[in-house]
């Protein structure tokens, strides 16, 4: 039987480029919408926790507030009374002390115990983790631990000095000694996270260079100071911001161990700021300290940013 031919149909009408647009710009509304489902609650919080309190301390630093009653207008005065502040001064003298002695030390205790553990022997993974536990441990946990040991009468440090026959010590209830013992306690929690960021660099140094100035009869110390240091300079940028930040916002070890004292010689920028602003109720002259904080650390910041720029000439230099 011969086969029907198929019935003709007309082709339907092939939508017009005004559709077509509006079709899309129906699906990216809709997209749209979707992606700000998602993003809204985050952006909440940034604002509600992030960005709101910091306008609202940047008007705070300009006025007189105690937190309790309305405040008054003063402009500049917080700022300028701080020039004049002695306790600010012994402030700011302590946390650069601080910051002189921890990110240098901490940086440097990193690198030769990195270097001593780059090395294939036995039981290298329970020594990094030795090493490394200390960091993560809370610096409250660390400063009650340490405010034991190192209490000057009932203590394990001064025990230990008594058996061997040598004087007892304040720690942290003297202060010439206070804040050398708070950096102490610090490089003890911060340089595993030094050995860990060196670590890695280290096992990333190319061997092909290794391999090259062993060739030319380069020596250990030859190679530590013309190979792997210069590959190190983009890490070592990276710590020296990282760790002076960290010693600029130092709080919780302070106020867990000394409070501030004695005599003032522990008080940092940051826990001045918080006495200021929740012990004397000046918390307008708090936020004009912690701006004072802020503008340091956006310098930091900048700097930084110079040193980024300037890092992969010199690492390109080093490596050929």
């Amino acid at each position: 039987m011969p086969r029907l031919p198929a019935p003709l149909t007309l082709p339907p009408d092939a939508p017009t480029d005004a559709e077509v647009r509006r079709a899309r710009r129906r699906r990216r509304r809709s997209e749209s919408a979707t992606a700000w489902a998602f993003v809204t609650p985050s952006v909440l919080v940034i604002l509600g926790l992030g960005i709101m309190p910091v306008v609202w301390s940047l008007l705070l630093s300009f006025q007189a507030d105690d937190l309790v009653t309305p405040s008054r207008w003063v402009g500049l005065q917080n700022y300028h009374a701080l020039t004049k502040d002695p306790n600010f001064r012994q402030a700011v003298h302590n946390t650069l002390l601080y910051t002189a002695l921890y990110v240098p030390l901490s940086m440097v205790f990193g690198l030769l115990l990195a270097l001593a553990l780059n090395r294939r022997i036995r039981l290298v993974g329970l020594y990094r983790t030795l090493i490394f536990v200390p960091f993560v441990i809370s610096a409250t946990a660390q400063g009650v631990l340490f405010s034991f040991i190192l209490d000057p009468e009932f203590g394990a440090a001064n025990s230990v000095l008594h058996a061997l026959h040598l004087p007892a010590q304040g720690f942290l209830t003297d202060p010439g000694q206070a804040l050398y013992v708070l950096v102490a306690i610090s490089l003890w929690s911060g340089t595993g996270f030094c050995v860990v960021i060196y670590l890695a660099a280290l096992q990333d140094v190319p061997p092909s260079l290794i391999e090259a100035a062993r060739l030319d009869g380069a020596g250990r110390r030859h190679l530590l100071w013309h190979v792997v240091l210069p590959t190190l300079t983009p890490v070592n940028v990276f710590l020296v911001v990282w760790q002076v930040i960290e010693s600029l916002q130092v709080f919780d070890l302070v106020y867990v161990t000394t409070k501030g004292g004695p005599l003032g010689s522990t008080t940092v920028i940051v826990y001045f700021i918080w006495e200021m602003a929740f012990q004397n109720f000046t918390a307008g002259y708090g936020a004009a300290a912690a701006y004072v904080l802020a503008v340091a650390l956006l310098v930091i910041a900048a700097g930084t940013r110079v040193l980024r720029r300037r890092g992969p000439a010199r690492l390109e230099g080093a490596t050929r």
